[in-house]
């Protein structure tokens, strides 16, 4: 066989068939009466191994081969007497195989026995290379079975990927025909293994010291295979030239690459120590490194001088060897076997053996692999039992032994003195060790005591127990070897003498059952014969794995995405999410929306969130501020807004700005291509510095975006002008000293900007400034990209859904239709699918191999109402999860030792399937896969049977409009149209507020505006006798520390007016006190309907009382708020007070049935009904005020006691009815009643201006700390 080529077998006529590779095939029947050596009248219980074998045919179990081409061709022709049929057929039989060498397997087949009906229909197979330490072959990192036959004749063949190497091979049948017997005929595929070993006892080490010719120009490659049953030891150990090394170690079963430079190491590989060849490769090229450790591969930059051509020439394996030279650090050698240790091409140890002048060795290092072979013992399930007999012994009882689990808990040993008194049980819990005594059966356990913690890490740990007379000692031991830690000690009241273990009482049996692995044990200091258990000659055991250990760390590789930290038992892994911004079985289903976007279609305000741009993928969230905006902003701040000031740079020493942002830039980018639109404010002002070198045009200043390059356009400019604005305009002729160049980059591939450079700001009398505004993205593309379809056998298809291990899908869908696919991908056997199983469910279907797996959720209502609905469906290695908007979802639990990976070929099909049967009618929109947005409509526009876009949002997004803003439908999404609101903002939940200062007065006129003098007379109202108020709400808050006040005024052409009064106590109105100076903001709400006027204030209460017959309150002609600047005769004398005083203070939300007076007052251009005499009326910025007061002395704390009052006047000869007056009165009362506090007096902060109203309040930005409901005022 050419030595180029690698153990796995691929030649030039490797396309002719495995079936040329044939390695053996074994043609044997096992009678049952055949007589054994050792065993009389009997066959070996629960195995036929070679050596039983080798009595029927000794030919083919030793046999003499060629090799052409790697592959192995039998000499035998396939003859036999029909095959191996166990005895007995159960779970226990195998038949076991010796290749007679290492060979690498690649692939096995089956057959069942010739002629019957007895055949294997799954098997598992498993090999060693001493027919000790058995392991069991693993498919896809999870699959332990194989499928074998379903007939006796027909042969199924499994290629092994990857190959295995091994002498000894065991098939154990797990299941047979359940109408015949056990029964296999099998063959096995694969080529000659070359191997050079090394052993080294932990003590000894080899250098190797190469000449230059040997070290490759361009990388250094190492590769070597290694067993050992040591958890520590060192693997190899190289130097440089200025002191630095690294070092490959086995660390606690792992293999880490530790370096002295910027203290790194990387681990790989987990429990090595398992006495099983792993192969090491370590790939060194300059400063980067790449490690592999069996299939799992990191690649690195190792810093300092550790790039590959500044190495020393000589590498130590096994040990640190270095002749003359000082070693700083020590190391725990290596015991165990090396084998083909490779570096860059040379075999070091054919050169070892050949005793090269380039090999030094120290110790006791032989060219064979004589480990010591211990047998294990699994215990796969809590189930799993060993009861060994004690031996009696005068002075007590010892019992040691070696365990390694996952598990927290579990009961190791139990022990009982042989006439049945005092016992003890060993068990761990929480991870660590704790001894109990049992004073006599079905009692419980006392004088409960702990050792050790941490102990389910999946190492070996040694205890040792000893029994003496009126003592128990336990001694636990970290690992299998080092110092013997304080031994602990519990007295006991009657001699041990234990002779049985795992007898147990009630109270025993009550306890979990241990699972993992033991070896080592000892009774008496006698070890136990573990292979004499199996055979059934000692003790005796259920459901154990003897001669082998089945731990496995399903932590590696970690399947926690983005972070999260992965935990393990003996039969599963999980994963903790917290702190990732993650969730689910695997944390990969992100907690927070994609966009600002999303956040408003939440109905969430303005303010800062945490964004996940590509869901699922591999950015982490991170924070922004949401402008929510009818388009909502994202804004994202950096660290340099102000304006900086530049001088003394130039060429030679220019000026850096490097801006960091609050997020990665790969996490802006993601932010950046998901937006419509984003841009950036870049002020730059400079006084005689120039941005290009006149005579070369150099560029003197520029900026740097997100790809690196150099951007010499400034603001306002374009990206192929390479200028500023001003040079784009062409009016660069004008030479001015100063000047500026302010506007906004909006070319997003090159935002953001992350440096600014100024060179040239050195010449005299020159100097530059600039200041970089925040990051402003607006919208996201993917959240209205939808698509229609409109037949039932049209589909938009896609690339192939990505979906080995993981895969998630979300998507937004509206339809009128019963029934539908909205997503397929097929593979050759695995499919994956979602669909609109029936009105009220949606499935989630799929198949890696287990068998077709399916995930419903049902609602409680139609999901084909035509609105929109949220599905979000995940499948990965733990569960499969499917959730309906917000209701419970639903979950399917993969299997824990199943098929893993999802094997798709086929397009993804969307709204369709690939029969073009079962389509999907209606409208899918907003459709991510593993985080990706798929373009619906560029698809749909050249699809037949598919348009772009989908109308419609109202229907499920119009509850966001609140407080009468009216939902619009948009082309792409939906508006609130808060015309006829008071309120404004995106969803009309804003409240439009003004403040009103000493004699502000605003009018809203109901009619086109006339002159007050036209309109007042009764000949006016004989045009404008429509307006009246019959069903009239009116509803508006207040905040104030004035009284009396005007709070409203409505006038009609009639002398009729309404008037809402806060007013003092002592001018006979119910009032109450306003104490410790806290302003209530009361929401006052009156209507007139059919001579019926109702009051609430602050919807908690709720008066109404009737006017008088013939009442009614007709062609109304305006209203005022603040001062009324012409009152008339007919205003009674408190109306006429307060309106002669105004109001000073704020009001906010002001709505008179469909009209918003005060909103109209604040946007003059939209309607022109509203005139403001004194323009003294500004806006309250904020949903609440602070307030800002000169002093609390001026306030009017002590004795003022405001009430409110509401006045409805009729006209000369209509008597109002007093009862109302009383009624509103009332409420108010009490409402305010509700509401008072004490007084607090604070002291005056500042001189107050001559002639200023001491009660006016100012109106700040912010919202006051609310308490029990009441917004307190600053003073």
């Amino acid at each position: 066989m050419p030595s180029t080529r690698n153990p796995g077998c691929h030649t030039p006529q490797e396309q002719e068939g495995i079936d040329k590779q044939l390695l053996t095939m074994c043609n044997c029947v096992c009678i049952p009466e055949v007589k054994v050596p050792g065993h009389q009248g009997s066959s070996v219980p629960g195995s036929h191994r070679a050596h039983v074998l080798r009595q029927f045919c000794p030919l083919k179990m030793h046999f003499n081969v060629s090799c052409s081409y790697c592959g192995f061709v039998s000499p035998f022709p396939p003859q036999g007497a029909g095959g191996w049929t166990p005895r007995v057929s159960n779970r226990s039989q195998w038949l076991q195989i010796d290749l007679g060498d290492r060979v690498v397997v690649t692939a096995v087949a089956t057959q069942g026995g010739y002629g019957s009906s007895s055949w294997v229909t799954s098997y598992l197979l498993m090999f060693s290379d001493s027919g000790r330490n058995w392991k069991l072959y693993r498919r896809e990192e999870s699959i332990a079975g194989f499928p074998g036959n379903t007939n006796a004749d027909s042969v199924v063949r499994h290629r092994l990927r990857p190959p295995m190497e091994a002498r000894h091979l065991r098939f154990l049948p797990s299941a047979w025909n359940p109408d015949g017997r056990i029964g296999m005929r099998v063959e096995v595929y694969g080529c000659r293994f070359r191997s050079d070993v090394m052993d080294f006892d932990g003590k000894s080490s080899l250098l190797y010291r190469f000449v230059q010719s040997t070290r490759n120009p361009m990388k250094d490659i190492i590769s070597l295979k290694f067993k050992t049953r040591q958890s520590d030891g060192l693997l190899l150990h190289r130097r440089g030239r200025n002191g630095d090394f690294f070092t490959l170690e086995l660390v606690k079963g792992r293999l880490l690459l530790i370096t002295n430079s910027a203290q790194l190491t990387v681990a790989l590989g987990s429990l090595l120590d398992d006495q099983h060849w792993h192969s090491v490769l370590l790939e060194h090229a300059r400063q980067h490194m790449t490690l592999s450790v069996d299939r799992h591969s990191r690649q690195f930059q190792a810093r300092g001088q550790l790039s590959h051509a500044d190495l020393d020439p000589e590498i130590s394996f096994g040990g640190i060897l270095a002749p003359g030279k000082s070693v700083t650090f020590q190391r725990k050698h290596f015991d165990g076997c090396l084998e083909n240790i490779n570096f860059n091409g040379e075999d070091i140890i054919d050169l070892a053996k050949k005793h090269r002048p380039q090999i030094l060795i120290r110790g006791n290092a032989s060219f064979s692999c004589s480990q010591p072979q211990s047998v294990l013992v699994t215990f796969p399930s809590a189930g799993s039992r060993l009861v060994l007999p004690g031996t009696p012994a005068q002075d007590g009882v010892s019992i040691s032994f070696q365990f390694r689990t996952w598990n927290q808990a579990g009961l190791l040993l139990s022990c009982r003195h042989p006439r049945g008194s005092t016992g003890f049980v060993l068990r761990l819990r929480d991870g660590a060790l704790r001894l109990g005594l049992s004073p006599s059966p079905g009692h419980p356990l006392g004088n409960l005591s702990f050792t050790g913690a941490g102990l389910n890490d999946g190492q070996w740990h040694s205890v040792s127990l000893t029994a003496r007379r009126n003592q128990l000692t336990a001694l636990l031991r970290y690992g299998t070897a080092g110092a013997d830690p304080a031994p602990l000690r519990i007295p006991t009241s009657e001699p041990s003498g234990c002779l049985s273990s795992g007898s147990g009482s009630e109270c025993e049996a009550s306890l979990a059952g241990f699972q993992g692995c033991l070896r080592l044990i000892s009774i008496n200091a006698q070890e136990v014969d573990l292979i004499s258990v199996q055979r059934g000659v000692l003790g005796n055991f259920s459901s154990l794995d003897i001669d082998s250990c089945g731990i496995r760390d399903r932590c590696l590789p970690n399947r926690c995405e983005h972070g999260g930290r992965c935990s393990q038992t003996w039969t599963a892994f999980h994963c903790n999410c917290s702190g990732t911004g993650y969730t689910g079985a695997t944390c990969r289903q992100p907690l927070y929306e994609q966009s600002c976007e999303a956040y408003k279609h939440r109905g969430e305000s303005l303010g800062r969130y945490y964004v996940d741009p590509d869901g699922s993928g591999p950015l982490q969230p991170f924070p922004v501020f949401c402008n929510m905006t009818d388009v909502p902003w994202t804004v994202m701040q950096h660290n340099s807004s102000a304006l900086t000031r530049v001088k003394g740079a130039d060429q030679n020493n220019p000026h850096w700005a490097v801006f960091q942002y609050e997020a990665s830039l790969e996490q802006l980018r993601a932010i950046i291509a998901g937006a419509r639109h984003c841009q950036q404010m870049l002020e730059f002002y400079c006084r005689r510095s120039r941005l290009r070198d006149p005579q070369d045009g150099t560029p003197l200043s520029w900026w740097v975006g997100s790809t690196h390059g150099t951007r010499t356009y400034w603001a306002g400019s374009m990206p192929e002008a390479q200028t500023c604005a001003c040079g784009l305009a062409g009016n660069l002729g004008v030479f001015s000293p100063r000047t500026n160049d302010t506007g906004v980059l909006s070319y997003k591939e090159h935002l953001p900007v992350t440096r600014i450079v100024v060179a040239d700001a050195a010449r005299p009398s020159s100097a530059a400034a600039y200041r970089l505004g925040p990051l402003l993205c607006q919208g996201d593309r993917s959240f209205w990209n939808s698509a229609s379809f409109h037949t039932e056998t049209s589909y938009l298809h896609f690339p192939t859904l990505h979906a080995e291990l993981s895969a998630d899908v979300s998507f937004f869908f509206k339809t009128r239709a019963s029934s539908g696919v909205f997503l397929e991908n097929l593979g050759i056997t695995d499919f994956i699918s979602l669909e609109l199983r029936s009105p009220r469910e949606v499935a989630f279907s799929f198949d890696v191999g287990n068998g077709p797996c399916e995930v419903t959720v049902r609602a409680p209502g139609p999901l084909n109402d035509d609105r929109w609905h949220l599905v979000r469906a995940e499948r990965n290695i733990k569960e499969a999860w499917l959730q309906v908007d917000l209701l419970p979802p639903g979950t399917h639990t993969a299997p824990e030792d199943g098929h893993m990976r999802l094997q798709l070929n086929s397009q993804l099909f969307v709204g369709g399937t690939a029969t073009r049967q079962r389509g999907f009618l209606g409208c899918i929109r907003s459709l991510q896969l593993n985080g990706k947005a798929l373009d619906l409509e560029e698809r749909a526009e050249v699809t037949p049977g598919v348009q772009p876009g989908c109308p419609g949002h109202c229907s499920t997004y119009g509850h966001l409009c609140h407080n009468g803003g009216r939902c619009q439908e948009r082309p792409r999404g939906f508006s609130c149209d808060c015309e006829l609101s008071a309120f404004s903002g995106p969803f009309c939940t804003q409240e439009v507020s003004a403040h009103f200062g000493a004699g502000s007065s605003v009018t809203y006129n109901f009619h086109e505006f006339y002159p007050l003098s036209t309109n007042s007379s009764p000949h006016a109202a004989s045009f404008h006798g429509d307006m009246t108020l019959a069903r009239e709400r009116i509803t508006f808050s207040f905040q104030t520390l004035q009284t009396p006040s005007l709070l409203l005024y409505v006038d009609s052409f009639y002398n009729k007016y309404l008037s809402v009064i806060l007013a003092k106590n002592g001018e006979s109105h119910l009032s109450v006190r306003n104490i410790n100076c806290v302003v209530h903001t009361v929401h006052v709400e009156c209507s007139v309907n059919k001579g019926k006027l109702s009051y609430s204030a602050n919807a908690s209460l709720f008066y109404f009382a009737f006017l008088s017959s013939g009442m009614e309150f007709s062609a109304v002609k305006s209203l005022v708020l603040g001062k009324i600047l012409e009152p008339g005769d007919h205003v009674d004398e408190d109306t006429a007070r307060a309106g002669a005083r105004g109001f000073s203070g704020c009001l906010s939300a002001l709505q008179f049935e469909r009209t918003a007076p005060l909103k109209a007052a604040l946007h003059p251009g939209r309607s022109g009904r509203a005139s403001v005499p004194q323009v003294t009326v500004e806006a309250c910025k904020g949903n609440g005020w602070v307030w800002a007061v000169s002093g609390a002395a001026e306030l009017g704390c002590a004795g003022h006691t405001p009430a409110i009052t509401i006045f409805l006047a009729p006209s000369p000869g209509v008597v109002a009815v007093a009862i109302f007056i009383l009624l509103c009165m009332a409420a108010v009362a009490v409402h305010l009643y509700q509401q008072r506090s004490l007084c607090a007096t604070t002291e005056v902060e500042g001189p107050r201006k001559q002639g200023s109203n001491a009660a006016a309040p100012r109106c700040e930005l912010g919202r006051p700390d609310t308490v029990g409901g009441e917004q307190q005022a600053g003073l």
